[in-house]
């Protein structure tokens, strides 16, 4: 299977030696164009503004590193999300050098949907670990997507207890796609690809090095709504999380402990400066409620599909601008009557109602907000019965 050239244009940028998105952005070339500036001429990038060694990179990149990642994406749970891609992760677009492109190993959609992230020692206690397991199953049932970076302790278990709850849960590594660090959470991110996704950054045969780490934890704070940090040591890498999120401008919440515990000293920390003290989960879904229903409204403004997809747009343009609960929506009905009272996938849905997945993602989102649908692991959606009691309640005859 080939890739699309505006695809195979951001693998290049992305194989360029240092060539980030703060120097692209600092150029004036409109974010549209940016996949196709391999296609320019080594004249169009001179005058564009870029250095000879970048212009050299992006015209000759490496083949093999190329190839490898053309051999990776040639999988259908494989996905580069780039940023004019509708599946990039609304929040992590608001930050300043935002990734150019994501490697998406699982269901792209999942990163449309409100995270919050869970971070802490690799080294936890077992009333650590206890409390990022009650924190991450309430909260995945509250509707919330749970992010992490896949390593030992509190992620392992935040990603684990997640999918135990029936939710869905994110994994941000710190190599390539094609890899898994640390290599006993092999089995944890074959579950997380099933219930999830695992993302990446760096392409396809980058190994585990300690300078990608910062750069990981800078996607885990912006893609999330809010971090949470449960057991932290004064030099924890989740305290560098925790101060992205506060520079994103996003929630920090902190969970205390024994002023004995010297895990319990970042936690401290964050509190002293700032970070919300919370002690139970209902705590940050208050918080974060009125972000979340700010996500829902800019899913809606998704369901424009791109202009080279007739089908979809014909698909699309049926969709509602907004979900009244109060009011009869057919087409909400209808996506209701797809998913009926049995775990459904998404895929099922959008056959049955030949929807598009942007415009099926926005209605499931407010939907579960609402109460009126429950999301279960794998992505499958069931009807709570809830429509039921309101019809009757609000039946006139």
């Amino acid at each position: 299977m080939g890739l699309e050239p505006d695809q195979l244009g951001w693998l290049k940028l992305l194989l360029a030696p240092d060539l980030g998105p703060g120097r692209l952005d600092a150029l004036d070339i409109e974010a549209g164009r940016l996949s196709s500036l391999p296609d320019w001429s080594e004249r169009e990038l001179a005058q564009a503004g870029l250095a000879r060694n970048f212009i050299q990179a992006i015209k000759h990149p490496d083949d093999e590193r190329l190839q490898a990642a053309v051999r990776w994406l040639d999988h259908p749970a494989h996905h580069l999300v780039s940023r004019d891609d509708a599946y990039y992760p609304p929040l992590l677009r608001r930050i300043a050098d935002a990734p150019l492109a994501l490697f998406v190993n699982g269901s792209p959609e999942w990163l449309l949907r409100p995270q919050l992230a869970i971070v802490g020692s690799r080294n936890a206690t077992s009333g650590g670990l206890a409390i990022a397991r009650q924190f991450a199953e309430d909260l995945s049932r509250a509707g919330l997507v749970i992010t992490s970076g896949l390593a030992l302790g509190v992620d392992g278990v935040a990603h684990s207890a997640a999918m135990d709850a029936g939710g869905i849960t994110l994994a941000v590594g710190g190599t390539g796609p094609d890899q898994v660090y640390p290599a006993r959470h092999r089995d944890l991110a074959r579950r997380i690809v099933d219930n999830g996704a695992v993302i990446s950054s760096f392409a396809p045969g980058v190994g585990p090095r300690a300078g990608h780490f910062p750069a990981r934890n800078r996607i885990i704070s912006g893609m999330s709504a809010g971090v949470l940090v449960i057991e932290a040591g004064i030099r924890s890498g989740s305290l560098i999380t925790a101060r992205l999120a506060g520079e994103q401008g996003r929630e920090v919440f902190a969970v205390p402990g024994s002023i004995r515990n010297p895990l319990a000293r970042g936690c401290h920390r964050l509190i002293r400066q700032g970070a919300r003290l919370v002690e139970s989960p209902e705590e940050i879904v208050d918080e974060l409620r009125p972000l979340i229903a700010e996500l829902a409204g800019e899913l809606r403004g998704l369901l424009t599909p791109r202009a080279a997809d007739a089908a979809q747009s014909d698909a699309a343009a049926d969709a509602p601008a907004d979900i009244d609960t109060g009011a009869s929506n057919p087409k909400v009905e209808g996506l209701l009557a797809a998913v009926g009272y049995d775990p459904t996938s998404v895929d099922e849905i959008m056959a049955r109602t030949e929807l598009t997945t942007q415009a099926v993602s926005s209605m499931l989102l407010e939907l579960e907000l609402q109460g009126r649908v429950a999301a279960h692991g794998g992505g499958r959606y069931s009807k709570t019965g809830q429509d039921s009691e309101s019809n009757c309640g609000n039946r006139t005859e």
